[in-house]
């Protein structure tokens, strides 16, 4: 009869090359932790500083690391994912308390003490090979640091676009609170006291390349910037100083061809969306003046705007020109008017007036006084006689 077929016991797998140096690096692991932890209040004056709590999430790496190291001198052609052994023991927000440098120096102290007690360590013999495994774990635990502050980085870079995004939307939007101030705050936003807004025609391409460019920009100019690019538009909150148009030209580089409006001045950022509206409106309107400067103030536009139906700007002419000259006397109107209608002809608005030539001369200087508009001026003379009817509309129409 056959015989049954007997199993054959599974072989033993193979003994560790190195078994005595293993057991001792395993014996010998608490203590190094603990040599590395009094090496780093000895050596690094931020470790001492921190509070408790991160000091002991930073015992924590360190004895992951070490216990980390043992694993890979046991198994050393086994894949090792270092970033999660040794810090996936710390939470999320420790990057954001330690820098890469600061955790640069703690990986390197901590490898000094490892090192230092390889002849302790090791068995006879093996020194040459622990002092090699601790070297390679050593650059791998490099690329580990490495890729965790990336990671966190991104995932920073990330959420602060986000935020930076809903800020520039709500600005632009007319929808900016307290809660787009806390957002800017967190951005690095410090509350400057002048702020612009800057529009025009984004690039085509990786928007988020157009916004680092924009920043560097900023730099180079000491501005503080908040930016993105919504639609075809980048648009730009910029603070820190009290010339619009000198903000727009710092930073004009990374816009596409075409108009580039600068707001006008504002306090803050709860009243940026002022200065975006007015800008949104100048580049609506910056068509209709073919030879506008780029780039241009978007007060510069204003009976562009006005024509096109902008309220604000109907408003600001009224009020900012017309108001001032009905309250100075209705000489320099009526000379304003007259002068205009002449085809600005001193010689004929005063046979009109019958005044001297002179005298013309005189009120249209206090015309530019009191408006900062100079009737000699064809873009100033324009937006004169613009003011001029609309305030004539506003004055002629019925009271409800």
């Amino acid at each position: 009869m056959p015989q049954p077929e007997t199993s054959k016991p599974e072989s033993a797998p193979p003994a560790h090359p190195h078994v005595a140096t293993l057991k001792r690096l395993e014996k010998s692991s608490g203590s190094l932790a603990a040599q590395a932890i009094a090496r780093m209040d000895e050596t690094l004056p931020w470790y001492r500083a921190m509070p408790p709590e991160n000091r002991s999430w930073i015992g924590l790496v360190a004895q992951a690391g070490i216990a980390a190291f043992t694993e890979w001198f046991r198994h050393p052609d086994a894949p090792q994912a270092i970033s999660t052994d040794v810090f996936g023991t710390a939470p999320r927000e420790l990057t954001r308390a330690i820098t890469l440098r600061q955790t640069v120096e703690m990986v390197r102290t901590t490898i000094e003490v490892m090192e230092s007690a390889i002849d302790e360590v090791a068995a006879p013999g093996d020194e040459s090979v622990l002092r090699e495994a601790l070297l390679v774990y050593a650059r791998e635990i490099a690329f580990a640091t490495a890729q965790v502050y990336a990671q966190a980085a991104e995932a920073r870079g990330a959420w602060d676009a986000r935020l930076e995004s809903l800020v520039v939307n709500a600005v632009l939007s007319g929808e900016a609170d307290e809660g787009a101030v806390s957002r800017a705050a967190a951005l690095g936003w410090n509350s400057p006291d002048h702020v612009c807004v800057v529009l025009g025609t984004a690039p085509d391409g990786d928007s988020e390349l157009t916004v680092e460019a924009i920043r560097r920009a900023a730099r180079h100019a000491k501005l503080q910037v908040l930016t993105g690019v919504l639609g075809d538009r980048l648009v730009v909150i910029a603070g820190g100083s009290n010339e619009p148009l000198q903000v727009a030209k710092s930073l004009i580089g990374p816009y596409a061809a075409g108009p580039v409006v600068a707001g006008p001045i504002v306090p803050d950022l709860l009243a940026a969306t002022r200065s975006a509206q007015a800008a949104a409106a100048g580049l609506k309107a910056c068509s209709a003046w073919q030879d506008a400067p780029r780039p241009v103030l978007a007060d510069d536009l204003l009976p562009e705007r006005a024509i096109a139906g902008d309220p604000s700007a109907r408003e600001q002419l009224v009020e900012e020109i017309y108001r001032p000259l009905e309250e100075a006397g209705s000489a320099l109107l009526e000379t304003l008017s007259v002068y205009l209608e002449q085809a600005s002809s001193l010689e004929g608005a005063a046979r009109m007036l019958f005044v001297h030539p002179n005298t013309v001369r005189y009120r249209l200087r206090r015309v530019t006084d009191v408006t900062g508009w100079s009737p000699s001026d064809v873009r100033s003379a324009f937006t004169l006689r613009i003011a001029l009817i609309l305030g004539r509309l506003v004055d002629g129409e019925p009271q409800l």
